[in-house]
């Protein structure tokens, strides 16, 4: 082991002993209130900035579902006996148990992910805002009176669905572990949660530091393992009432199958190939940095990422040679090091996925403008999944690059003439996640926007999410609904109560007849 490895592994020893999740057999699930260790195979984590063994953990199985999904079930009627003011309180004090553990936090998410520490120090800001917006959620729930044609009382209530299954990505697992807790638990929900097997421990450690802040022991419950094993038991317990999944298309098809089966409804937030759209008339600077902004951040790993730029032909010279001269410019490190701007990928199934989609496009007659290989300037140590950012030029509509999510830093610059063909261009895909257009005609952006095929789009700017927000899209891209009022409705079932106000009911045959 090199030292660069030998100094990570012993930094992320240093982090679980600090946590209570003991390195040497480390304690990789958080079930009713305790640290329990997986029963399983070996899992093998491996640091992205150097290819070598991290730490070793155990597949959790079916057996600790089954436990996790007992306390779950516990903690759910614990938390629903209590008013919904007092849980909105209960949330509010529960986010303070993050406090003085903000850098820990971050640093356990950077070596395991492999993600850039400043990124993952704002991730640890959007897990308190995530949690202070749905606690104000809880006791504004409201429900509504119906005016039926009738002698009844109708009103509609929105109920938890009792116990969800969620299931999270190695991309950004502190960020979306938050992004799903907050709102099925303002819904009033008890969760299981199970984290990529890739990257497992920032999610216990959240839900542990939550629980410390004061919630019911129970409610939240993280398990971490393959999918084969530990997810598919997850999938199919008969007593988790709705799935969540964030991930790529093809687990997402396994999920909503497993759903089926069981006519458990899911929400599915997958991949994008997202266009971002530059008119001639677009303001040349900002186009360029948010262009760059849109592939580059996260090292590409992001379902947002604008992976196609769509330039408009006049002006896709001078856009895409100074996107490879900046691209060029970025400082591309190690995770730890302050100045890293991008890291590397975070696993080398990943890695090796890129690399052959840049392989494959250059050979089927697109250009590397820049990129494509690992970046100069590393140190030796730095063996791991590292690809300079890409910028591919001669990219035709029908090339896989162009069709299909990459999740890397590569980003496919295309040409078009009109306005109907930069809309053609950017709904030539199965994806409809996000997209944006940049141009200074108003009323051609708002045009534009409102003909794309994605459920984020942005005007002059590329990746503003707020919690406050839906976040979803079409397609391969998923189905229901994240953050905002429309994720914490995704957690709620409406119950239409009849109540007999007639001084003699009139409960006769067949009234209603045909429903049901």
């Amino acid at each position: 082991m090199n030292a660069l490895s030998q100094h990570a592994s012993d930094h992320l020893a240093e982090l679980l002993e600090g946590f209570g999740l003991a390195a040497a057999t480390p304690l990789s699930n958080w079930i009713n209130g305790e640290l329990v260790a997986g029963e399983g195979e070996a899992i093998t984590l491996i640091n992205p900035a150097t290819g070598e063994t991290l730490v070793n953990y155990r597949d959790a199985g079916a057996a600790l579902i089954e436990r996790a999904t007992q306390a779950a079930e516990h903690g759910q009627r614990e938390w629903m006996a209590l008013t919904a003011s007092e849980r909105g309180r209960r949330m509010n004090t529960a986010i303070r148990g993050l406090e003085g553990h903000e850098e820990a936090l971050a640093q356990l998410e950077s070596v395991v992910a492999g993600k850039p520490i400043r990124d993952c120090r704002a991730e640890v800001g959007k897990v308190r805002e995530m949690f202070e917006y749905y606690a104000g959620w809880c006791d504004k729930q409201h429900g509504e009176v119906i005016p039926v044609p009738t002698s009844h009382l109708n009103y509609v209530r929105h109920v938890p669905y009792g116990v969800v299954g969620q299931i999270t990505p190695w991309n950004a697992p502190m960020f979306t572990c938050a992004w799903q807790l907050a709102p099925a638990m303002a819904a009033g929900n008890g969760v299981v949660l199970k984290p990529s097997e890739l990257t497992p421990f920032s999610s216990v450690v959240i839900a542990m530091l939550l629980e410390s802040g004061g919630l019911p022991k129970g409610l939240i419950n993280i398990v971490n393992g393959l999918g084969k094993t530990t997810g598919a038991a997850l999938t199919d317990h008969p007593n988790i009432s709705k799935l969540v999944f964030v991930g790529s298309p093809q687990s997402g098809r396994m999920i909503a199958k497993a759903g089926a089966r069981r006519l458990v409804p899911s929400v599915l937030e997958l991949g994008g190939k997202s266009a971002n759209i530059v008119f001639a008339d677009a303001k040349l600077d900002e186009a360029v940095a948010g262009a760059q902004a849109a592939i580059f951040a996260a090292a590409g790993q992001s379902c947002v990422a604008g992976s196609r730029l769509l330039i408009e032909r006049g002006m896709f010279e001078q856009v895409t040679t100074r996107l490879a001269r900046a691209a060029e410019q970025i400082a591309v490190g190690l995770p730890s090091d302050e100045a890293t701007r991008m890291g590397p990928l975070q696993n080398r199934r990943q890695f090796e996925q890129v690399t052959r989609m840049i392989d494959a496009a250059v050979a089927a007659g697109a250009t590397l403008l820049t990129g494509g290989k690992r970046p100069e300037g590393l140190p030796d140590e730095a063996q791991g999944y590292f690809i300079a950012p890409t910028v591919l030029v001669n990219v035709t509509p029908d090339m896989e690059i162009a069709q299909q999510e990459v999740f890397g830093p590569v980003l496919v610059a295309m040409a078009f003439d009109t306005e109907n063909e930069a809309i053609q261009l950017a709904n030539e895909t199965r994806f409809g996640l996000a997209g944006a257009v940049w141009s200074q005609d108003v009323a051609r952006a708002h045009r534009v926007a409102g003909q794309l095929r994605a459920g984020t789009v942005w005007i002059n700017s590329y990746k503003a999410i707020s919690v406050m927000s839906p976040f979803g899209g079409f397609g391969d891209s998923g189905f229901g609904r994240s953050s905002g009022l429309d994720g914490l409705r995704e957690y709620t079932v409406p119950q239409s109560v009849w109540v007999e106000t007639a001084p003699e009911a009139s409960v006769a045959f067949g009234y209603g007849s045909g429903v049901g």
